[in-house]
């Protein structure tokens, strides 16, 4: 018997009813992300239907799997540069520098030692929780550097009255508090098995793997998101301390 939910009108009913609890509760809470939590929803319906019907095509070509991949970083890149710059376009796109610069080398790194085999099947979906983790990581520090940048403004120009390059300065401001972008996935890493089963250790196992290659798996999942969530704040720090990331409206002027 399957472990995975019978697709049908009961899972229906129950997806609207959660996503519609959870966008009142945060109307009534105040946190006014009820539309929100809506959009996101359907949007993931709509999403991962299409996906589900076309991953099969995709995963029976090595070229089609790259070119899917090559899509979800580009969705990446948008969507951490909306998050950060308020805009998908002009100096959003610098986001594909550290999105690219954690992923690559930590994927080629797991297929190299084959402890990720070179199979579509494989790859793909280390990819793109590689990838998701990225963009998260980027989006999260960007927007902490900018709004660090912009409250504590005076720091920033008191460091340049101190001699300091506008690097350094914009660094000794935003640097603490886009470290935080870092939390989730070091709070993941510390309690799985604890508090949570992640998703790559739950899906091995539903894929008929035993426990204990199941958690073999999540480990390289999680301590490669270490490795590249860490390049990616870093990479995003430098990008708005030399003022290549920054607000749509502020580069337009």
């Amino acid at each position: 018997m399957s472990a995975a939910p019978a697709v049908g009108p009961v899972l229906g009913i129950v997806l609207l009813a959660l996503a519609a609890f959870a966008a009142l509760l945060a109307r009534a809470g105040g946190l006014g992300l009820g539309r929100d939590m809506l959009v996101a929803s359907a949007r993931a319906v709509a999403q991962l239907a299409v996906v589900s019907l076309v991953i099969a095509a995709v995963l029976r070509s090595g070229g089609w799997t790259a070119a899917f991949i090559a899509g979800m970083v580009v969705i990446a890149v948008a969507t951490a540069g909306r998050r950060i710059t308020g805009s998908v376009r002009g100096p959003g796109w610098w986001t594909a520098l550290p999105i690219v610069a954690g992923v690559a080398p930590v994927l080629a790194l797991l297929m190299a030692s084959t402890l990720v085999p070179a199979r579509t099947v494989a790859v793909l979906p280390i990819a793109g929780i590689f990838v998701g983790g990225a963009m998260s990581a980027t989006g999260l520090t960007g927007r902490r550097a900018l709004d660090e940048l912009a409250t504590r403004r005076g720091e920033y120009e008191g460091g340049l009255a101190l001699g300091l390059p506008p690097r350094e300065a914009a660094l000794e401001v935003c640097r603490p508090a886009a470290a935080l972008a870092l939390f989730p996935v070091l709070d993941q890493t510390r309690t799985v098995g604890l508090v949570t089963l992640p998703g790559a250790f739950v899906g091995v196992l539903l894929g008929g793997a035993d426990p204990v290659e199941a958690g073999a798996t999540q480990l390289l999942v999680l301590i490669g998101l270490l490795a590249i969530e860490v390049i990616a704040v870093i990479v995003t720090l430098e990008l708005v301390a030399t003022g290549r990331l920054a607000p749509a409206d502020r580069n337009a002027s």
